[in-house]
């Protein structure tokens, strides 16, 4: 249909230029150019407009032709509106409109009137432009002209609802709906249904809002996620304002995940806040206080008074819920602070200040208005006479200024100097300083790599000894061929053992070693975390079997962003402790979850736990803190530590929650995208 439309339209404009071509200077010329300029209007070819308009004003100035003046007045003045510059725009309107009162032009009076009525409504002067455009609607009326009335009536909708006259706000986008369901003007529709759900639901009036919210998403064919993220977490809020739980958190959590795709922050911020309303009402305070939280950071970094006013108040009742009175009053005062701000913000929008209704006298008012204002000037007349006598004074004081200045220049340079003398004396100290701390810390690392040799040879020349020693007395049996059938079998997992020990304790002093002396390097990319969780479970099948441990598996096909070797190495430490600290019949529950935009990893076991003062030694680092294992299995104790140092290199967190003899889980958060 647009195809055919534009054809059209470039067909008309050919036409309408090779007949204006062959017309000779007169009234028809300028007549023929107007409808050309209207044409180029509606296209929005405003450049090329204006050429024939100057042609056209030029000509109708020669003949004295007062309606074509009029009219090239009234489309430059539309043409100066759609480019801002509404200073011009309004000049020229009040110049047509006193030209078309002259021809006794209601009709073009009434679009003069609509125009500047669009204009102050714009710049936020209400009461002139709701005058304006109500001045304007009658004639437009009777002539029935939709598209301008269309205009007229959503521009008096949008006054209304900044003035928060609600029900004339609803009146006026009633009667727009049914001129643009005319004229079909679907991008309009839509804006006008959105409003309408808008002013429903700040009269409570939730079901009409809805009913209207679903027009919006209606009007668009096929899905669109600018606008389902605009809309959903709307719907959601009215829903949740009638304790539609269910479809409340449907159109929240939907409009959450569509606006953190586009990271429209307004939106996230707009379905955080009502999800953190819905958790509360359905006592789930753990997650309200998770979105709530990340909805207060949102709000303030992008300084949405509003949203933050509904934060403050959903933590008064987050806090006075969980008991936390002194909490909830300190938000209470915040929550009362603010509203109060934007009230006294409000007051310039005060509704008793601006008429509603039609004021057949309101353009003498506003000359009335004008002339006390120019009765003003007359004053400054008498002002002027006076000047001439303050002249010679004024330029014996210019002098007087500039000698002073001279000497005020010369007092500052010397100031000046003393100053950059002083601060590169400052400066030159300072770096002497800087360089002192450098060699300190030269000086620290260095002793830092000494401990850091000497506490590998001394974890290689005991524990590493121990395994090594088992399992060449292992192969010094065999070489004597004293072992028999029976005896070999039953060492077998003993030497497995040793040998697994050896293994990891090479492996964890390799990564703990390269950490302390600063190598690790990360590279992220993206990964499935399950298939990490199969691979290294695959590596202790074995031994869980030989232990007689079950393992449960809840891991989820999902993606992180980090290091793959590097979590690798922290998966593998965490299944291992796992092991050690079961016995037989316990299990080890491996899982992960989204929370917040980021992956959590969990390592659960049901083993002999961890005591209080001894979850305090884990993460430390250069640290050999370390337990024997429910079948005496030794460890070097630095396992946990390159754990804590590889999540933190890949912008993550590790901790633990333990009870004695109920069991452990290990917990590691990784990001799920580049850090911003």
């Amino acid at each position: 249909m647009s195809v055919f439309l534009g054809f059209s339209q470039t067909k008309e404009l050919d036409s309408l230029s090779i007949q204006l071509a062959f017309e000779t200077q007169d009234s028809l010329k300028v007549k023929t150019s107007l409808k050309l300029i209207k044409l180029l209007y509606e296209i929005k070819d405003y450049d090329r407009a204006l050429k024939y308009i100057i042609e056209s004003e030029k000509l109708s100035n020669n003949l004295n032709y007062t309606k074509g003046i009029a009219e090239t007045c009234f489309y430059k003045s539309l043409i100066y509106s759609q480019k801002g510059d509404y200073i011009n725009a309004v000049t020229g309107y009040e110049k047509s409109k006193i030209l078309f009162k002259h021809l006794n032009d209601t009709l073009g009076v009434a679009k003069v009137n609509n125009s500047i009525g669009l204009i102050e409504i714009k710049r936020g002067n209400y009461s002139k432009g709701i005058q304006y455009s109500l001045a304007a609607i009658k004639d437009l009326e009777n002539q029935s002209l939709l598209k301008d009335l269309s205009l007229a009536y959503s521009n008096l909708a949008k006054a209304y609802q900044n003035i928060n006259a609600v029900d004339r706000a609803i009146e006026y986008n009633l009667k727009a709906v049914d001129i643009q369901k005319q004229l079909n003007e679907n991008k309009e529709l839509i804006q006008s249904y959105n409003q309408l759900a808008e002013l429903y639901s700040t009269k409570n009036e939730n079901r009409k809002a809805i009913e209207y919210y679903q027009k919006v998403l209606n009007g668009k064919n096929g899905t669109n996620d600018s606008l389902q993220g605009l809309i959903y977490p709307k719907l959601g809020a009215e829903y949740l304002k009638f304790n539609d739980y269910d479809k409340a958190s449907h159109f929240l959590l939907e409009g959450l995940n569509i606006n953190r795709k586009s990271d429209n922050k307004t939106g996230v911020l707009s379905a955080l806040n009502s999800l953190g309303e819905l958790n509360l009402k359905t006592n789930k305070l753990v997650l309200a206080e998770q979105h709530l939280f990340e909805a207060g950071t949102i709000a303030k970094g992008i300084d949405s008074k509003d949203e933050l006013l509904k934060y403050y108040k959903s933590m008064i009742a987050l806090d006075s819920t969980k008991n936390k009175f002194d909490k909830a009053f300190i938000w209470q005062r915040q929550y009362y602070n603010l509203k109060n701000e934007l009230a006294n913000a409000d007051k310039i929008k005060n509704i008793d200040s601006v008429p509603l209704d039609f004021n057949p006298n309101f353009e003498k008012d506003l000359i009335n208005n004008n002339i006390t204002g120019d009765s003003s000037d007359n004053s400054d007349l008498g002002l002027s006479k006076n000047f001439g006598k303050f002249k010679l004074i004024f330029y014996g004081l210019l002098a007087a200024l500039a000698i002073v200045s001279t000497f005020l220049i010369l007092i500052y340079l010397k100031r000046n100097n003393n100053i950059k003398y002083t601060q590169e004396l400052e400066e030159k100290n300072l770096k002497i300083e800087l360089q002192n701390e450098a060699y300190l810390e030269q000086t620290k690392h260095l002793e830092n790599v000494n401990n850091v040799k000497d506490k590998l040879f001394s974890i290689v020349s005991h524990d590493l000894k121990d395994s090594l020693s088992s399992i060449n007395g292992f192969i010094d049996l065999l070489k004597d061929g004293s072992l028999s059938r029976e005896e070999f079998d039953n060492l077998i997992p003993e030497l497995s053992e040793n040998a697994n020990n050896a293994s990891l304790l090479l492996f964890n002093l390799l990564n703990w070693s390269k950490s302390q002396m600063q190598s690790l390097e990360p590279k992220p990319t993206l990964f499935d975390i399950q298939e990490v969780f199969e691979e290294k479970v695959r590596l202790i099948e074995q031994r869980m079997e030989n232990k007689g441990i079950e393992l449960i598996d809840h891991s989820l096909r999902d993606f992180a962003y980090a290091d793959r070797s590097m979590f690798e190495i922290v998966v593998q430490n965490l299944l291992a402790n796992a092991l050690k600290f079961c016995k037989n019949g316990d299990t080890i529950t491996i899982s992960n979850h989204i929370s917040n935009g980021s992956c959590i990893i969990s390592i659960a076991d049901t083993g002999i736990g961890i005591s209080k003062q001894n979850i305090d030694k884990l993460f430390k680092n250069n640290s050999s803190f370390t337990t024997v294992g429910t079948n005496n299995e030794k460890g070097t104790g630095l396992g946990l530590s390159i754990c804590k140092e590889l999540v933190e290199l890949n912008n993550g967190k590790i901790w633990v929650e333990s009870t004695v003899n109920v069991g452990s889980t290990f917990y590691v958060q990784l990001p799920k995208s580049r850090p911003s």
